[in-house]
């Protein structure tokens, strides 16, 4: 079981980023049976030709891999021991973690999953819901070779750019952790130079199309600075999704004893936006906290 190729797959968290790409495993000819705690995202895998279980353990019986697209490390342990998905497995199956979680905690449900003879593979992602969708994502993966090999063709069918980057669990978290740093400190300070020019009367829209091709350009700021400026976006990642993922970010420096000022700056900036109340919207709305935070004017002073 542990060599040959795999071909059923038990998905758990059909979310926004979680739904296409179990859609994308269906149209690689995977067999899917997913799960997620809202009827209607089970019922859209049931329509895209996949299957739906009423449960975690349900989804997993008999797969040859389980993959996880939760929130956080506490919601993998839930499914993994708690609801039993690992022991429904297939002996030998691969267990795919695919959430941002701190390295240590991958390390350690990865001991938890390996003792019962199963593989685990440390597969967090990058690239948003439209990574998700067009099976475009970054997929950073710290796994033994063999167990890597192994799940290659169901990363592959999720992400164009696969990376290997350890041999050991947790190494892929590391690696996520610090894209997540930069990925924060990027919308943050596009959000803190748009306050910067609003407040000194400069079209915010006129300033991001110059700054968008100048050497101060960023993925981020190309991507999050023309939603800074609607007042209700579509949410494609949330606010509170980078208190979280700085959160790791700063656990991790702490660990490690590496100062990290510039990620502990817009963390604060994140939970500001999220005390004003808009953890649930897009994460462009971190500009929200710094308008509030300068909305006296200057010559009030």
């Amino acid at each position: 079981m542990a060599d040959a190729p795999i071909s059923t797959i038990a998905f758990v968290g059909l979310g926004a980023m979680g739904a296409p790409m179990a859609e994308n495993l269906v149209k690689k000819q995977f067999r899917v049976t997913g799960f997620d705690m809202r009827e209607a995202a089970r019922e859209a895998l049931v329509a895209a030709g996949g299957h739906a279980a009423a449960s975690a353990k349900e989804a997993a019986a008999g797969a040859e891999a389980l993959l996880l697209m939760v929130v956080n490390a506490a919601q993998a342990r839930a499914v993994l021991f708690e609801a039993g998905a690992l022991a429904a497995l297939a002996p030998g199956a691969t267990v795919i973690l695919m959430a941002t979680c701190p390295p240590g905690e991958a390390e350690a449900i990865a001991a938890e999953v390996t003792q019962t003879g199963r593989q685990f593979i440390d597969a967090p992602v990058s690239g948003g819901v439209n990574g998700a969708r067009s099976g475009t994502l970054t997929i950073m993966v710290g796994a033994p070779a063999a167990s890597f090999a192994r799940a290659r063709p169901v990363l592959d069918a999720l992400g164009d750019k696969v990376f290997h980057v350890g041999e050991k669990p947790g190494q892929g978290a590391t690696v996520k952790t610090v894209n997540q740093l930069l990925c924060g400190v990027h919308i943050a300070v596009a959000a803190e130079a748009l306050s910067l020019a609003e407040k000194a009367g400069i079209d915010g829209r006129l300033l991001f199309e110059i700054m968008g091709g100048s050497a101060a350009s960023s993925w981020m700021l190309r991507d999050r600075g023309p939603r800074m400026h609607e007042p209700d976006p579509v949410v494609a990642s949330a606010v509170d999704i980078f208190v979280k993922d700085l959160g790791i970010v700063l656990d991790a420096g702490r660990a490690a004893k590496t100062a990290l000022p510039l990620a502990a700056a817009a963390h604060q900036m994140f939970l500001a936006a999220s005390g004003l109340g808009h953890g649930g919207r897009d994460d462009s709305q971190v500009v929200r906290a710094y308008r509030a935070l300068n909305a006296k004017p200057a010559n009030d002073a």
